[in-house]
């Protein structure tokens, strides 16, 4: 085995015996070769992947897809049903929230309890001990009994002992999500800590920017089958493919008891089809999903002129045009966008529902407001955006997104067409004239005030 892998999963299986009623399981146990009282669930079918030292992966799927499933036999808590799973090195989990605690014990019993556990010795427990309780911060709690604790205490405390062993594999498993604002910024400041000191991590979340900024790849499970394995903005996009595919049949299924407008999606389509115009059965973007009732054509970046550019100086203006084909008959129609820099995070996004839900609040002319408007199929059409560049310097990604929007406010969509990687453009700082640190320049003012002596 190479020195470089940190985690090796070879035809890796899991099935359960779902049994209609409890006296199948004993009817089972008495007539083991006759017949099968029992239906197989197969949490995870046929998985194989590696994973080096000092990596960091991504798991993404809906519920039900064999995450949990994974990371249990991966932490040697679960057997396989076949395959086998190696991993080298010793492992810090996080999975259910408060496994490995006992509950009678107090926060500094747990603390002693989970690193013995852990591998650590009483030494080594007690030298680290007040950083551990530093990292949790939950204060004269430290001395009650962790079954008075709150979730958010919980994941303080075992998160608080996991990072503290130097772990070889750090597994998250959603454990963090009940922690507040602050502790997270802490929790993922720590983690990328640990990865840059060697740590492979295997996180788990719905939280899909976490996992596009945090990991380098990413596994995508449907069903406890491997759909996508590969770099994490690749497998994000794969993920919000399929989620778009699940809302999109619910939404042919049961979209007419949910909304009215489901009704008048079909017609469209049919009365698309009566006047010959066809829907797009793919876009020639491999970056890109949706229905295709509406289509982007294309995303340009503009200056303050009018004229095409990929590169800005910070406080100049910026103009985001998005072109676009109504390829139905359409109405309640937003377009939208995000801007990413390179690192994957997310800068901001707005859309023309944005500025529709505030014209409405002031009463403004009912032309001013695009989810108003109706658009007749083969209709071409753009919208521009535009603001003032107060972006730090980097190389920034934008998305583009058109949707239907039931409701005035992003409560129920219906996604027609997203594009990923839509258009690039880099903002530079002027070194003698204008220098701002971070991702965004906030435009502060200042004002001195003096106090006589």
């Amino acid at each position: 085995m190479s020195s470089d892998i940190s985690i090796k999963v070879e035809n890796l299986s899991k099935c359960y015996h779902i049994y209609d009623k409890p006296s199948d399981r004993l009817l089972q146990m008495l007539s083991p070769v006759r017949k099968q009282y029992y239906k197989e669930f197969w949490a995870l079918r046929d998985l194989s992947f590696e994973v080096k030292r000092g990596e960091s992966i991504g798991i993404l799927g809906r519920n039900g897809s064999g995450k949990s499933t994974l990371l249990q036999m991966i932490c040697g808590t679960l057997n396989p049903t076949t395959g086998s799973v190696q991993t080298f090195g010793r492992i810090a989990a996080l999975l259910e929230l408060g496994s490995g605690f006992n509950p009678d014990f107090t926060g500094r019993e747990n603390i002693f309890l989970n690193g013995t556990i852990l591998g650590l010795t009483q030494k080594e427990i007690e030298d680290r001990f007040d950083a551990i309780a530093a990292f949790a911060d939950i204060g004269d709690h430290l001395n009650q009994p962790v079954k008075t604790y709150s979730s958010g205490m919980l994941v303080r405390l075992a998160f608080a002992v996991q990072v503290q062993v130097t772990p070889d594999i750090l597994i998250v498993d959603e454990a963090l999500a009940v922690g507040d604002a602050l502790f997270q910024k802490r929790c993922f400041q720590q983690i990328e800590k640990l990865i840059s000191d060697g740590t492979t991590l295997l996180f788990v979340s719905h939280d899909q920017e976490s996992v596009r900024t945090l990991t380098h790849r990413a596994l995508l499970l449907h069903k406890g089958v491997r759909k996508m394995w590969g770099k994490s903005s690749d497998v994000v996009l794969e993920y919000r493919r399929m989620l778009h595919e699940d809302e999109r049949q619910s939404f042919l299924e049961y979209g007419a008891k949910l909304t009215a407008n489901a009704a008048a999606t079909t017609a469209a389509v049919k009365e698309a089809k009566v006047k010959g115009v066809e829907l797009p059965e793919k876009h020639n973007k491999i970056k890109s999903f949706g229905d295709l009732e509406a289509e982007i054509l294309g995303v340009k970046i503009l200056d303050s002129k009018g004229v095409e550019v990929s590169h800005f100086y910070i406080g100049e203006r910026l103009t985001i045009k998005v072109s676009l084909r109504a390829n139905v008959d359409l109405n309640n129609v937003n377009v939208a966008f995000r801007i990413r820099n390179k690192e994957g995070v997310k800068i901001t996004s707005w859309g023309t529902l944005n500025h529709d839900m505030r014209a409405s609040l002031k009463n403004a002319d009912e032309s001013e407001i695009i989810w108003l408007k109706n658009f007749s199929a083969g209709t071409e059409f753009a919208v521009e955006f535009n603001a003032a560049c107060t972006l730090g310097a980097n190389l920034y990604e934008v998305q583009a997104t058109v949707t239907r929007e039931h409701d005035m406010y992003y409560g129920s969509q219906q996604i027609l067409h997203w594009m990923d990687e839509a258009a690039f453009f880099t903002v530079a700082i002027k070194q003698q004239e204008h220098v701002v640190g971070g991702i965004c320049d906030l435009g502060f003012e200042q004002k001195l005030i003096e106090h006589s002596a």
